[in-house]
């Protein structure tokens, strides 16, 4: 999945030209996988990051800095209000963007059922989907996002294409 995970992110840069890229963390799959790219894929990514900041937020998968990469790399980063980490806090701070979960969210529209990665808030946090090509997802009705959000402000925004929907928590399928 490394190379249509460049890719598809290669198009958004390219598109959107930021100036700075957070990375969530979970970016490698374990502590030696930077180690592990082949020399194109390196070569790719820190085209990716030329005259970027670029920063790395350690995951569960990549808790020690990508070898021979660049960027900077840290636990959590404050920006203005925003507080980028990857793992969501149980408190669950006004500001947050927070990656590890994965979200996903089931639907049902003209008697289908439709699964698709999605960010998912109640106003105060934010749990982004995950942005590998392959990745799977979680559920946001699964027990494992119990206590982070308010069953009633709930707002899922699911991704299709180049479309995003938003979608109100009643509406999820389990």
């Amino acid at each position: 999945d490394t190379q249509a995970t460049l890719e598809m992110l290669a198009t958004r840069i390219t598109q959107l030209q930021p100036r700075q890229v957070i990375s969530l963390g979970d970016s490698f799959h374990d502590e030696e996988a930077s180690v592990r790219l082949p020399n194109s894929y390196k070569l790719a990514l820190k085209q990716l990051m030329h005259g970027r900041d670029w920063v790395w937020i350690c995951g569960n998968h990549d808790p020690s800095p990508p070898e021979d990469l660049g960027g900077i790399f840290c636990e959590e980063m404050q920006v203005g209000n925003i507080h980028f980490i990857h793992e969501p806090l149980p408190d669950g701070k006004m500001g947050e963007i927070a990656g590890h979960l994965h979200p996903c969210a089931k639907i049902r529209k003209k008697g289908k059922t439709v699964r698709r990665k999605c960010f998912v808030s109640e106003g105060n946090r934010l749990i982004m989907p995950a942005y590998g090509s392959f990745t799977g997802g979680l559920n946001i009705r699964n027990e494992a996002y119990d206590g982070f959000f308010e069953a009633q402000s709930l707002v899922s925004w699911l991704l299709s294409g180049e479309a995003i929907f938003q979608i109100s928590g009643s509406q999820l399928l389990v």
